[in-house]
Order: C-alpha cells, then sequence, then structure tokens
C-alpha cells in the first residue's frame, strides 16, 4: 500500500441528466493538465459510459477484476492527457448488486497502483442505491452536481439527509452545472444550504459553477473533452478553475494513504446497510 495520501473525490448528484460524468471526466483532466497522475473508476456498474464519453474501446472491465482473471493494471485505458480509466461493464445486472466480499475485493485491488495515482475520481450511479451510496460514503471528498431542475435538488437533498442519518457525513462540496452564470450558481447553492440548514446539521461548501455551454456539448458527440476540443470555451475555463480549487482542498492526513481507509470504510458501509434496512422495514 502507497504511504502517500491519495485523494479520493466521489461525484454524484441523486438524479441522472445533471451532467455528472462529463465534471468527472473534464475535472479529471484539468488535474492531469495541473501535473496531477488521475484514475477514474466509472462506479455506474449498471450503465457505465466512461470508457463511451471518451471514445476508448473497452476489452476488460471490473467484472474481469471481480472473477479474478486479471488485475486492475490490465484493466485500465489510458485517456486523454493521461488520465487513466477502470471501466465498468454497462448493462451487467451482477455488478448493480456486490457482496461485501466484491465490494472490499474491488476496492482493495487499488493498493496495487496507488504508487501510480495522486487523484482518485469516482463516478457514480444516478440515484441513491446502495452501491452509490456506500461509494460516496466512503470517499474523502463528496462533490454533488445539481442543476437549475427541481428534481435535482430534491434528490440532492435526499443524498444529504440519507449519508448524514446513515453514515454521519456532515460536509458536501456543491458544484451548480449548466447555468447561465455565477450567479444562476450561487442562487442554486443558496437555496439547497438554505433547505439542509434548516432540517440537517451538515456544511454545504460552494465548489463553483459551470455555464451551459453549447460548446461542452458539441465536444460530448464528438467523444472528446471539452478542455481538449474547446479548452478556451467558457465551460472549460470553469473546469479548469474547479482543478485549481480541488487542488487546495485538504489531504487526509493519515500516513497509509486513503486507499486504505476508503477500503474500510467501503466494508463497514456494506456491514451496516443490511441492520439500517431492517430497522427502517
Amino acid at each position: 500500500m502507497s504511504t502517500k495520501a491519495i485523494q479520493v473525490i466521489a461525484v454524484s448528484g441523486g438524479k441522472g441528466g445533471v451532467g455528472k460524468s462529463n465534471v468527472s471526466i473534464n475535472l479529471s483532466v484539468a488535474l492531469a493538465e495541473a501535473g496531477k497522475r488521475v484514475v477514474i473508476l466509472d462506479a455506474d456498474f449498471g450503465l457505465a459510459n466512461i470508457d463511451v464519453l471518451l471514445g476508448l474501446n473497452t476489452t476488460k472491465t471490473i467484472e474481469d477484476v471481480l472473477a479474478g482473471s486479471c488485475s486492475l493494471q490490465d484493466v485500465m485505458l489510458t485517456g486523454p492527457a493521461g488520465i487513466k480509466v477502470i471501466p465498468a461493464s454497462s448493462g451487467t445486472r451482477r455488478l448493480t448488486k456486490l457482496t461485501s466480499l466484491e465490494h472490499a475485493g474491488l476496492i482493495h485491488a487499488f493498493s496495487d497502483i496507488a504508487d501510480q495515482l495522486d487523484v482518485l475520481i469516482v463516478d457514480t450511479a444516478a440515484g441513491i442505491s446502495d452501491s452509490v451510496v456506500n461509494f460516496v460514503s466512503a470517499a474523502h471528498e463528496v462533490l454533488l452536481v445539481v442543476c437549475n431542475e427541481p428534481t435535482s435538488m430534491t434528490d440532492a437533498y435526499a443524498m444529504i439527509k440519507l449519508l448524514n442519518r446513515d453514515f454521519g457525513r456532515t460536509r458536501f462540496r456543491v458544484l451548480a452545472n449548466m447555468v447561465a452564470d455565477e450567479r444562476e450558481g450561487r442562487q442554486l447553492f443558496e437555496s439547497l444550504n438554505t433547505v439542509c440548514r434548516q432540517f440537517i446539521n451538515v456544511a454545504l461548501i460552494y465548489a463553483g459553477a459551470i455555464p451551459f455551454d453549447q460548446q461542452l456539448r458539441d465536444a460530448v458527440r464528438q467523444r472528446t473533452p471539452v478542455m481538449v476540443a474547446a479548452p478556451s470555451s467558457r465551460s472549460a475555463r470553469a473546469l479548469r478553475e474547479l482543478s485549481a480549487k480541488v487542488l487546495d482542498w485538504p489531504l487526509p492526513n493519515r500516513l497509509e494513504g486513503h486507499l486504505l481507509f476508503f477500503v474500510e470504510q467501503l466494508l463497514a458501509a456494506n456491514t451496516l446497510r443490511p441492520a439500517a434496512a431492517e430497522q427502517d422495514s
């Protein structure tokens, strides 16, 4: 296991369609351009799409790692700016309901590549399933992506409430995506923050705003990150500003790095969830 601190950031957002995967990809590219070694884990085990968005050809996936037929090193693909991608297997129902041992084995496999990365971006699935919540609760940082839609705000609130209640998570970073300008982004954040302050004892931190940008939409159709396709675009500039903030986020202070703690947290989450479910029933 690596002895250096590794930043683990879960990018989530409750509902689908908020641009979460595009944020994960472009933030990763921006961090790589700043000199960081970045790995994206596509944790959407039902509808994986990171490799598709990047136009990468996938031959092996997380499922092969779980089956013991290969290592994470064998699975990793190289994307723009040298980022590494660990693809999930799209449409595989077994991967949407991993056992505790499979979850632990999957994340523990990262110990083999710990010396090769500085930042692990975990791109979660939509919704608040056990798999999503477990990954988010185990990460050092949570970046919640919201947009100006009522369902986005309510789903983000539901995730914050669940993570606070069941896992004691008290700090969340919020990114407003696909907004007209910084003002709208701030307003979205304040709306969510006001509700949370009223009903939940959590701290929300404004991470910034990514403007709606036709050049980003064009880049998606080209299967190229907007950071590469249009580096001077409004969205690319905003994503570069976000990456600069991420570089200033505090690193975990455990000497063994954060991957081991990530494994322990994920194991704990999988152990506690069934008991919590029984109490709720």
